[in-house]
């Protein structure tokens, strides 16, 4: 074996290639969350990938000029990758994999459309006269060429889906296609590639017969549509997620909305109550005109007393949601404690703050409805602000236990779409402002805390 020539693939082949992928790899990762010590373990795995690489180059060597030697260095170098990018992000499987196609799908996409390029400019000599020069002056070629199409690539494939990976139900039947579809393009890139290498003359995807100019280009355009075709699939699973979602946010707004109506019709219900007991008490006094006045006006003032319960927060919207879910409370013989401050939510929308404390105190009262102790029918709501960082915290009382995916409790009941709509959406509102939503169980107790940085749009 030729050991300089073993070096000379590993970092003209094997580490240009890793370098392209890691450079997609980058850009399609920037929305994900990354896993505790990401930087120890990027540098660390950055270092085992490089060692390993090493040792696909010596196969490289003997066996890179076969087609399945080639199909099987990509493909592992590949798979070694996606093992790098999933140990440094938390996220499952399947989203890495999701985001190592589209990077893949995308250099794969740039180095053909380069190939595209440089077999025409062969075909007209336009690089004969490099000389000696010519190494230098084709890395320079190629590489501001990688540097301009990765852009325009990050620009139209790449940026639109970060900024939606928010939510991760993707359709991954959809993704399956792109990946089966990417790998087609993988195994016939390879066939061309060892093939035409042998038909060159001088140097790689320089021919005399132009037969073969038009079959290679023929190849790398097809390979270029394929790439295309792949990103396109990628991106129409995350359409497919957004409109799903939105057919189900809709959904999910027609049940709120019936589920408001059934509690402003039961405040109504007990506003009529208290203004007939009112009302019969008033009359008594009146009739009676002796006796203890002082006593049936304090009767009076305690049948009133439950219109006292407005709550000020320094927030309209957040007054009027916490005051009819306090009447409800009310009602319902619920004990609800709120110290909120509002006004450090004005960076807020009005219908993000209302869903995000709507949602939440909703899911507080399904739980504790359930429950028959009087001393368990509590709920708890702290908004507060410290050192530019806002922290909403809530807790309540539960019957039975609860299963927790992805951090968040998972819903018993059978309708798990639209039930888990509601506390997926806390986490989408979340995340869109910038923070954090962690949720656990203590002594029969559920902890919701939120935190988010101020000023954040």
């Amino acid at each position: 074996m030729n050991l300089q020539e073993a070096v000379s693939i590993y970092l003209k082949i094997i580490l240009q290639f890793l370098a392209e992928l890691y450079v997609f790899h980058f850009l399609v990762t920037l929305k994900l969350n990354r896993s505790k010590f990401f930087a120890i373990k990027a540098v660390a795995g950055l270092v085992a990938v490089a060692a390993v690489a090493f040792g696909v180059a010596i196969f490289y060597y003997f066996y890179g000029q076969t087609v399945w030697g080639r199909i099987f260095v990509y493909v592992f170098l590949f798979a070694l990758t996606v093992a790098h990018v999933k140990l440094c992000f938390a996220e499952n499987f399947k989203i890495v994999l999701f985001c190592c196609s589209l990077a893949y799908a995308a250099q794969n996409f740039v180095y053909k459309l380069f190939l595209v390029f440089w077999t025409a400019g062969e075909r007209y000599g336009l690089f004969d006269g490099w000389g000696n020069s010519f190494d230098l002056f084709y890395r320079l070629t190629y590489y501001s060429f990688f540097a301009v199409a990765s852009v325009a690539a990050y620009f139209l494939f790449i940026r639109r889906q970060n900024s939606r990976l928010s939510n991760r139900q993707l359709n991954f039947g959809l993704m399956g296609l792109a990946v089966f579809v990417l790998g087609i393009t993988v195994i016939l890139c390879s066939f061309e590639d060892v093939y035409f290498a042998a038909l060159s003359v001088v140097r790689e995807n320089k021919f005399d017969v132009p037969e073969y100019v038009v079959l290679r280009q023929t190849g790398n355009v097809f390979s270029v549509v394929c790439c295309a075709i792949v990103l396109i699939l990628i991106s129409k699973t995350v359409d497919e997620r957004d409109l799903k979602n939105e057919v189900e946010y809709l959904q999910y707004a027609v049940r709120q909305g019936e589920k408001q109506y059934e509690i402003s019709k039961d405040t109504i219900d007990l506003i009529n109550v208290k203004c007939h007991d009112i009302k019969y008490k008033i009359n008594a006094l009146i009739a009676n005109n002796v006796g203890n006045t002082a006593e049936m006006l304090n009767d009076i003032n305690e049948s009133i007393s439950i219109y006292d319960t407005k709550v000020e927060t320094g927030n309209k919207i957040l007054n009027v949601l916490l005051t009819e879910k306090s009447l409800y409370c009310e009602q319902n013989g619920i004990r609800f404690s709120c110290m909120a401050d509002g006004e450090k939510l004005s960076f807020m929308g009005d219908g993000d703050l209302y869903c995000l404390f709507g949602n939440l105190i909703d899911n507080a009262l399904e739980a504790v409805n359930g429950i028959e102790e009087k001393e368990r029918r509590v709920i708890n709501l702290v908004v507060k602000c410290k050192n530019d960082i806002l922290t909403i915290q809530e807790e309540n009382y539960f019957n039975g236990e609860l299963r927790f995916e992805d951090g968040l409790p998972v819903t018993t009941k059978s309708d798990k779409n639209y039930h888990g709509f509601g506390v997926r959406s806390l986490k989408m509102i979340v995340k869109k402002y910038g923070g954090e939503l962690t949720a656990h169980v203590s002594n029969g107790v559920f902890h919701l805390n939120i935190i988010l940085p101020l000023g954040r749009k």
